[in-house]
């Protein structure tokens, strides 16, 4: 026997399933479902549905969107925060660096790791949402690194409103301190240690990189070298002085002295460990921003690549690990960082 849903509870339903982010609750999904219906028409209505794609969408589009939508997608990745994943190895799941529960990462080990390097990645998600159980921000990067002996950490931080990017900075730097700091216990170099960031996880591990006194005031030592994945804020002040996006006045404010205090040129000092700067094509901020701070970094005797690509900014943070040319371009990044 067939059901027939009426018109509008089938647009909820579906609307449910394509725009819920994986680590989400059923009730998260609907609510954000029904309060999102009218902003993906008016702003996401080309994206083909499914993987996410919808939501995703919206997520980029988040200053855009009615405040009802807004509050119920940041309603639902609040809810899907240290969800259950499957995974086919060993994890080390919500190990606490700080007393707050956003200050927890997790540890996907290889088989037997004797020294192991360590890939420490930081979510993205405009400074104010974000997972570090995002099926974009681990899937492929675990499939990828694992089998190759990298030990994989995802960090959680905590998020505007409750904690500034200054902040923010501090408890990636924390958390990175905490894995060097253990690394012994799971197997790993805490020596070969990379740290690696998309969106605004790539701001905050660029801004690590510039000034690792932030890193050494929390505990923690010199790492090996930092990717950077996407990152259009290089430099703050540039950008907060031209055309933005609402979302930078959202993290960075309207005070010069912050923009200058939060931006990695700015803050760039000594010679930093080398980096990978991947940038897309599709934005325009992103690989100017990433040439002049390369060029920046360089002109300090340090080691900076760009490679930029026109896969897009959430296409460059889901595909890594994928036989594409970005994972082949950190492979070989990380393939040449001294010993």
């Amino acid at each position: 026997m067939r059901f027939a849903l009426p018109v509008s509870s089938a647009i909820v339903l579906a609307l449910a399933i394509l725009l819920a982010p994986a680590p989400a609750d059923a009730a998260g999904r609907l609510a954000a479902a029904f309060a999102c219906r009218a902003d993906r028409a008016r702003l996401c209505d080309g994206v083909r549905p499914g993987g996410g794609a919808v939501f995703a969408c919206l997520r980029e589009k988040l200053d855009d969107l009615s405040p009802d939508c807004r509050d119920a997608l940041l309603a639902a990745a609040d809810a899907g925060a240290g969800a259950e994943r499957p995974s086919s190895g060993r994890v080390l799941a919500d190990l606490p660096y700080g007393s707050d529960p956003k200050q927890r990462l997790d540890v996907h080990l290889p088989e037997a790791p004797r020294a192991a390097p360590i890939l420490v990645m930081v979510h993205g998600g405009a400074w104010v949402i974000g997972d570090k159980n995002a099926d974009a921000v681990v899937d492929a990067k675990v499939a990828h690194w694992r089998p190759r002996g990298w030990i994989f950490v995802t960090v959680g931080y905590r998020l505007l409103p409750a904690a500034d990017v200054a902040t923010q900075a501090e408890d990636v730097a924390h958390a990175l301190a905490y894995v060097q700091a253990h690394a012994g216990e799971w197997g790993g170099d805490p020596r070969a240690v990379v740290l690696m960031g998309h969106s605004a996880g790539a701001h905050l591990a660029a801004l690590l990189a510039a000034d690792p006194s932030i890193v050494t005031r929390a505990g923690g030592r010199p790492w090996r070298g930092t990717v950077a994945l996407d990152s259009a804020v290089y430099d703050v002040p540039a950008m907060m002085s031209g055309r933005h996006l609402r979302l930078y006045d959202r993290a960075f404010g309207a005070d010069p002295a912050t923009w200058r205090g939060l931006s990695p040129l700015d803050r760039l000092s000594g010679r930093p460990a080398p980096m990978l700067l991947v940038c897309s094509t599709r934005r325009d901020e992103s690989c100017p921003q990433a040439r002049r701070f390369a060029a920046a970094v360089e002109g300090r005797g340090g080691r900076a690549e760009v490679f930029a690509t026109p896969q897009s900014h959430r296409e460059i943070n889901r595909d890594l690990g994928t036989a594409n040319a970005e994972t082949a371009a950190v492979d070989a990044f990380l393939a040449g960082l001294p010993r």
